[in-house]
């Protein structure tokens, strides 16, 4: 199995795009600056910050300090803005350690983050907490602040925002007169923070992460906060991040402003944005290699050699062929590795689908993650005493992603009832086709993208007509995400599970009649598939469809009233109507 964390070491040969990041960074000339490090989900850009860092401090980073602020870290729990300036602040504190000069004035920063908080300069501050009308002067003073934020000081929102100070002060909350000047209280943070990097003699580069995950505001927030520092000296920010995600979250803060002025936002934050290079058939082949290099548990120096000279293949490309399969082994002193030998076998096979699949699309994440799940149902499948080859259930996962839920319920279909599987699936395998023929599952033929992918996969080794598949349907039960648990199910459940995950009230009729339709022994999996369905739910402040069934479950069989009860507990905040659906409930308690 592989983790899903960002990795410092090039596994994508990102190795060029980093430079040139670490060429920027480094040059005086271009600072104070901001890179964006763009790319969707899972494209690899947390790792191209790690080795951005990692690049820096190997080619001697002694004068630069380095900072890492993940957005999505702080999101619910502190404002975005005064968070960011309080990880600075306490960067620059360690840096001063043995100048008792200079960390008396660092911890001067931290009393600024903590009267910013105070101020209300974020509007959700202290202010707020501590009762202060919303309504009328207050109002406006601090919804001035966040004016001066977005859009610089002018003479309304500064005279505004010192009334707000005033009116703040007079409650008792501060006491420093200086706080009743918002603009005068970020001026002195600039000034002080540029005075410490002076004395420290050093160059501060923060790396933001996860940007993209954050909800609007806290996105917003957090990129108004990097304009606290955009033109202070010896200063850089590299933010990673989805491009359009961030857009989105622009148009939904500032409602009402056009699609330019959402590009001009992000535009004006970003001087220099570098695009995570798009993986292609070699650099997803490589990408694999190392993969099960590391999964063969292979001394770490020996994967090491093979990743160097796999970026030295792939920079050779242009004129050279790509390094065979036996080579990658004798690097790695592994040539009378079966296992390894079969996994690196099965690379050259997959790796073109994964590359050009428009559902994968050579993402490094969906790779990592098929994977993950292939080695779960292999491993799954040995406890079991399953006989099942690994190269065919790695050719019924890239089905699933690519083909589509219908299509693979189609197939799984087919399987489990064993309708002309094995006569379909020959016939479709011994011959050349250019299009599929009428007799498939009309789910395969749905659009001319599916279409054309399973073509490609039936050309994809081994061959199934002649394997008996009904454990990979039983495995595929048990792995597979939300949707596919009707598979396996006898067609009475399959039927009772579509009616409870639509149940929208604990009294439908439906519902207790579908009920009846379950046998003892897929309860459970009928269970699991409601779960699976309310996974995919993220607003909770209204009951949606099928959590009532999956309660008319649980009331009727204490096993699944069990893993109902661990799902909920996962849900933090639980909404009012829920505690009152499952009140007096003695499985819930």
């Amino acid at each position: 199995m592989w983790s899903d964390f960002e990795s410092s070491v090039d596994y994508l040969n990102f190795g060029e795009v980093s430079s040139l990041a670490v060429d920027i960074l480094k040059s005086n000339n271009m600072l104070p600056v901001s890179i964006g490090v763009f790319g969707n989900w899972g494209a690899g850009k947390s790792s191209l910050l790690k080795i951005i860092e990692k690049q820096i401090s190997d080619e001697g980073g002694e004068e630069i300090l380095v900072v890492n602020f993940d957005a999505w870290l702080y999101q619910g729990y502190d404002d975005a803005r005064a968070a960011l300036l309080e990880v600075i602040a306490t960067k620059l504190n360690e840096a001063a350690q043995g100048d008792e000069g200079v960390v008396k004035k660092t911890f001067n920063l931290f009393q600024r983050v903590d009267k910013v908080r105070a101020l209300g300069l974020t509007i959700e501050g202290v202010a707020l907490a501590h009762g202060i009308p919303t309504g009328g002067l207050v109002s406006r003073g601090l919804n001035a602040v966040k004016d001066i934020f977005s859009n610089g000081v002018n003479e309304d929102n500064y005279q505004n925002s010192m009334k707000a100070g005033s009116e703040i002060a007079k409650l008792g909350l501060i006491k420093d007169k200086e706080l009743s000047t918002p603009p005068q209280q970020i001026d002195l943070f600039r000034n002080e923070y540029n005075d410490i990097l002076k004395i420290l003699n050093k160059k501060l580069i923060v790396f933001i992460d996860n940007l993209d995950r954050c909800l609007p505001h806290n996105a917003i927030q957090t990129l108004e906060a990097i304009r606290l520092f955009l033109f202070l000296p010896n200063t850089a920010f590299v933010i990673a991040a989805d491009e359009d995600m961030i857009r989105t979250s622009v148009s939904e803060y500032f409602k009402g402003t056009s699609a330019r002025h959402h590009i001009d936002y992000l535009d004006k934050l970003i001087q220099v944005p570098i695009r995570v290079p798009r993986t292609g058939l070699l650099e997803i082949r490589s990408y694999l290699f190392l993969l099960h290099a590391v999964n063969s548990g292979v001394d770490e120096n020996l994967i090491e050699d093979l990743r160097v000279a796999l970026e030295v293949s792939l920079q050779e490309s242009w004129h050279q062929d790509p390094m065979k399969k036996e080579d990658a082994l004798k690097i790695l002193k592994c040539e009378d590795n079966i296992e390894l030998a079969i996994s690196f076998d099965q690379v050259d096979r997959i790796a073109p689908i994964f590359a050009t699949s428009p559902i994968i699309h050579g993402n490094p994440r969906i790779v990592k993650r098929l994977l993950n799940v292939v080695k779960m149902r292999s491993n799954i499948a040995r406890r079991r005493k399953i006989s099942l080859d690994e190269n065919v259930i790695t050719k019924l996962v890239i089905f699933e992603r690519c083909a589509g839920e219908e299509a693979a319920n189609a197939l799984y279909s087919m399987i489990d009832t064993n309708k002309n599987y094995n006569k379909v699936i020959s016939n479709l395998e011994s011959e050349r086709l250019v299009e599929l023929p009428d007799y498939v599952p009309p789910a395969w033929k749905k659009d001319e993208s599916t279409s054309d992918f399973i073509l490609k996969w039936l050309e994809l080794e081994p061959k199934l007509s002649d394997k008996n598949l009904r454990a990979a349907v039983y495995l595929s039960r048990e792995t597979m995400p939300a949707g596919h648990y009707v598979i396996g199910l006898s067609p009475k459940a399959r039927d009772a599970l579509g009616v409870l995950v639509s149940t929208k009230r604990k009294s439908s009729q439906a519902a207790s009649k579908a009920l009846k339709d379950i046998s003892k022994d897929e309860v459970i999996p009928v269970m699991e598939g409601i779960i699976e369905h309310l996974r995919s739910i993220t607003e909770w402040s209204n009951q949606p469809d099928g959590f009532a069934g999956a309660v008319l479950l649980a009331d009727s069989n204490l096993e699944a009233a069990k893993s109902l009860k661990r799902f909920i507990t996962g849900i933090h905040d639980q909404p009012h109507w829920m505690n009152m659906l499952l009140k007096n409930k003695a499985w819930n308690n």
